[in-house]
């Protein structure tokens, strides 16, 4: 058989899936995870995707912990949701070493870890300096890896969990002016299609969700840097990239985690970006389809 032939193979054994109207197709494996009760701790949740994150899980039952650096903003989104908060800079390691033993031992295991933090650098490489590089790479892409390992300490105990990734469609190709936020979005993207093969005879599950721009405060300093207006203006003249709220980034989000989605891409329009991204790994899976990997705990 063909690895064209195998990966077709293999994207039906994952039971690929179209999203609900209106949004991308995704890949899911059947599958649910009981979000009454459950314990969320949000990275990056002071504003943005990351508090509309917490009022959805809030809002179907979820027990939420919400994490960042900003005090006041964060604070107020604890309260909103009833949740607990927790400041906490991760960019730094020692604060993020100690972040999920410190959050399950006021509020218990972490059931969901919403990784979702992340910053980017919206200049050309050459003038970026290595101080920005560093915390780019130690907030998008260090700290959800540090944080994953940790949680799924007792994850693997209780055979229980799922691990969620804040991904973009930078993650699909190179966009000049954000080099930095490219390599580590590209970076989760991989490393959880690699986790999720590890997992696979586990009930721990990994969902990605790669968004294209979102209306927050983080797109907003893309369009005003005037180096990058001119790709802006060619890609909304092209009407590649939508602007998406929040609000309709946590819904779809928190639908993926209930069904145990493997993948959300968007904006539709880009589909051919995140299917091309995603046939190397569905290509690997099947390569490996009963190849023993990982935690053997699924009963």
């Amino acid at each position: 058989m063909s690895l064209l032939g195998i990966a077709a193979w293999q994207l039906h054994s994952c039971r690929a899936v179209p999203a609900p109207c209106g949004t991308d197709p995704t890949l899911a494996i059947v599958g649910s995870m009981e979000l009454a009760g459950s314990h969320v701790l949000i990275t990056g949740a002071s504003r943005g995707i990351g508090a509309a994150l917490a009022r959805e899980f809030s809002r179907r039952g979820s027990k939420v912990s919400v994490v960042a650096r900003s005090k006041e903003p964060l604070e107020a989104v604890a309260q909103a949701v009833n949740g607990t908060a927790f400041v906490a800079d991760l960019t730094d390691p020692v604060v993020t070493d100690g972040l999920i033993a410190r959050v399950e031992g006021e509020v218990g295991p972490v059931d969901i870890l919403v990784n979702n933090a992340g910053v980017e650098t919206s200049a050309w490489f050459h003038n970026v300096d290595a101080a920005a590089i560093r915390n780019v790479v130690r907030l998008n892409l260090e700290a959800p890896l540090v944080l994953s390992r940790a949680a799924l300490d007792g994850m693997v105990v209780r055979n229980r969990g799922h691990l969620f990734f804040t991904s973009s469609v930078a993650a699909t190709g190179g966009f000049p002016g954000l080099a930095s936020y490219c390599a580590t979005k590209a970076g989760i993207t991989n490393f959880a299609a690699a986790l999720t093969m590890e997992l696979k005879d586990t009930n721990i599950k990994t969902t990605v969700m790669a968004p294209g721009p979102v209306d927050t405060p983080m797109w907003d300093k893309l369009e005003e840097a005037v180096d990058l207006q001119p790709m802006v203006k060619r890609l909304n003249r092209l009407q590649l990239i939508p602007k998406v709220s929040p609000e309709r980034i946590a819904q779809l989000s928190v639908d993926a985690v209930e069904a145990d989605t493997l993948y959300v891409g968007l904006p539709r329009r880009l589909g051919a970006n995140h299917l091309l991204r995603n046939l190397p790994s569905l290509i690997t899976r099947a390569a490996l389809k009963g190849v023993p990997l990982g935690p053997q705990l699924k009963r």
